[in-house]
Order: C-alpha cells, then structure tokens, then sequence
C-alpha cells in the first residue's frame, strides 16, 4: 500500500536539526510505502500530483478523510494539524490478573508504597486462566493504540513460579517481540526468607523455561527485592542464554542498581527516582537509557526525578508507562508526558523525543521511534496543530488517526 500524508501543519520527525531534537517540519508531507516511510519533506515537494483533491481532516467525529489518486496511492489531508512518530512504550507490565484499587486508596489516605503488594497481584495472577489473560492484554494494547502507542515492551513478574512465568512471557511473546522476563520482581511468599534459594530457581529452572519466549532479562534491584549480588546473578544468568539486560532501580531510595546497570551494558535502567551525582555520571558515560517512569511518582506521591539534571548531563532519557495494577495503572503516554513537562522540568520536545526516540533506544531499536525514510511507518495524527497541546490539555483526546507499519489502525 502506498499513502501520501500531506498538509502537515508540524511533523516531529526525531531527526534532528541544529538544537531541535524534533528536526520539526512545518508544511510537510510524508510517504508511505510498503509499511515504510519512503520520503519526507515539503508538502509542495511531495512525489505526487493527485488527480483527486482528498477532503481535509476535520475535528468531527467521522475522523479523516481521503482519497486515492491515479496509481493507487490514498492521499491523506492533515488539515494543518500535527503529526508524531508513533509512541515507544519501553516499560510495562500487561499480563496480570486483578486490582490494586483498595491498595491505591490505602496510598491516597497516607500509607506508604512498598514493593510487597505485587505479591497480591501475583495470587490473581496464577489464578486467571490464559484466556482472561489475553483478553485483560488484548484491551490494554487497545487502550494504549488508542492513545498513539504503536510499540510496546511487556515483563512478566507477576507469576513467581516457573509455570506462571513461562505462560506469561508466552502469553505476551502472541502480541510483542519485546518480551521481559522478570522472574526476579519480588520474591514469592512461597521463598519467604529464602532469597537466595529463589534466585537458585530464577537462574535456573525458570530461565530455561522462559529464555525460548523472551528478549530481555530484568531484575528488581531495590530493598525489599533484590539485593546488588542477587541482581548480578540474575542479570548475568540471562545475558549467558543470550537475553538482553535491563534493570529496576532507584525507585524507593538510593542504591548501586544503576552502577550495576551501567556496568553490565544494560539497555535501560527504569525508575531512578533517587539518583546520586554518581549515578547521573555513570548514565552520562554510557550508553544505558534512563528511563522515566511519571505515571509512578503521580500514583505513589513519591517525588518526581529531576529529567533537566539528567538531561543537561548529557544522560539519554526515556519516558514509559509502567502500566501495572500496582504503581502506575495508566496505559496513556500523553498523560506521561503532561506529568513528565510539568513535574519533571522537561520541555514539550523533550518530552515527546523521550516517549519516542528514546523508548526506541531504551529497547535499542534503529527501525521506529523517527519519522526518516527506511524507518517503520509508525504515525500519529494529532486533532491539533502542534504536538505542545499533548501537554497543554493533558487528560482529552487528542488522537486523530494512526499508522502501524503503514496501515491504518486507529
């Protein structure tokens, strides 16, 4: 299929110019070919005279329109408005069984967040069958294409036990190629006061049932969880199968978990709510991506990260959901970054470079995340002119129309 998007009023393609990360276009127009960008540029440059005028997008409910000229190339008439790469969502965990509602309550009334209340979820979990489990997975990617996430990544961690962990790493493999397993999320009631001997099992028995099924290795390196030498265990037991690493870190207090990170070679350290100058130059000396989670620090009331710290250190960031029952129950990236621009000092551009380019470097993917010819066509058009209203009406929305590999979706 090849489709002309024409009359774009602001096209963030990530390619950048001079000091704009965005390398925005204005007036522009982008071609689509075999599920490919194959040309950006000047809409009055664009590599096509129609024959038939497509009908511009409006704000009405009937969405876009458009019209297919001779040759069998659609044109689509952006009416001016703003289109974005498709967002890049590094950091979820979407297979799991029940809520955490009453928890939440619990934590708007006062009480404290810690990680032991994902062994509640890992109960429902085990208890769900695998097909209450697709569908609850299926209706959380909706929600998130909906909301322009065209890639997403999905940990498991919510069973505990080898068979649940395999069945959701298998279960998530059906929807993704960016698969986690993070067997080592807490540990099960099961090994209460047996810490090592549960990383005997996560080293072992269970990562050789769930490697077949997975990408990436991850691991909870925080008090109440992990400890540094467990981490390392488990991160170095992955990498041996040929699983990719990547870290839990910082979340409840400061720690070594991204020094570990850093040291290993892993592709993403998430959370890293409480960094040390240390940590902020060793993720400035690396090609490890910190990844901002802001859905957190809203649901726990803990304090934001500092991304202009991070960012004028020269530290590549990402921005994710985390979408789980438990600390972050949102599955909407444009909720993320309005949190991420007005609580974590980043600019619009920032922000929305960080949900997509840098989700794209977080799971070290060269083929989306940009809008360049060779790249996925992976597209989002905005009902606005420019991508800053993602922040400024934060909570409406504003999706008009999206593209997954060069098909309409949305």
């Amino acid at each position: 299929m090849r489709i002309l998007i024409t009359n774009i009023g602001e096209l963030t393609t990530n390619v950048a110019v001079g000091e704009d990360p965005c390398g925005t276009l204005h007036d522009a127009a982008v071609r689509i070919e075999d599920g490919r960008v194959s040309w950006v540029g000047p809409a009055a440059d664009a590599p096509i005279a129609p024959s038939i005028s497509a009908e511009p997008w409006r704000s009405a409910p009937t969405g876009i329109s458009s019209a297919e000229v001779d040759g069998g190339v659609e044109v689509v008439d952006a009416g001016g408005r703003a289109v974005i790469p498709g967002f890049v969502d590094s950091h979820s965990h979407l297979v799991f069984g029940g809520d955490r509602a009453a928890e939440f309550e619990a934590r708007m009334q006062g009480q404290k967040y810690a990680a032991g209340g994902i062994r509640s979820t890992v109960a429902a979990t085990r208890a769900a069958s695998d097909d209450e489990l697709r569908i609850r997975l299926r209706g959380f990617l909706d929600e998130m294409l909906a909301q322009g996430t065209t890639t997403v990544e999905i940990k498991s961690g919510y069973g505990l036990d080898v068979q649940s962990e395999e069945r959701l790493v298998r279960l998530a493999a059906e929807v993704t190629p960016e698969v986690t397993f993070l067997g080592a999320h807490v540990v099960p009631a099961e090994y209460a006061d047996r810490g090592d001997d549960y990383v005997d099992l996560v080293t072992g028995e269970m990562l050789d049932a769930c490697a077949p099924h997975a990408k990436w290795i991850d691991v909870f390196c925080e008090t109440g969880a992990f400890s540094v030498p467990q981490s390392r265990r488990v991160l170095e037991a992955g990498i041996a199968r040929g699983l990719q690493p990547r870290v839990h870190a910082s979340q409840l207090g400061p720690g070594e978990g991204v020094r570990l990170a850093v040291d290993l070679g892993a592709a993403s350290v998430d959370h890293g709510t409480y960094l040390t100058d240390e940590d902020v130059t060793a993720l400035a000396g690396s090609d490890t991506v910190l990844t901002l989670l802001p859905g957190v620090e809203f649901s726990t009331r803990q304090p934001y990260p500092d991304a202009r710290r991070l960012i004028d250190a020269g530290v590549t960031v990402a921005i994710a959901c985390d979408t789980n029952p438990g600390s972050s129950f949102t599955s909407s990236m444009p909720f993320c970054i309005a949190v991420a621009v007005r609580d974590m000092r980043m600019t619009v551009a920032e922000a929305i470079h960080a949900a997509t380019a840098g989700g794209a470097a977080a799971l070290r993917r060269d083929d989306i995340g940009r809008i360049a010819p060779g790249m996925r066509a992976d597209l989002v058009l905005l009902k606005a002119a420019s991508r800053v209203h993602l922040a400024y009406r934060p909570g409406v929305p504003l999706v008009a129309a999206v593209w997954k590999d060069g098909v309409r979706a949305v």
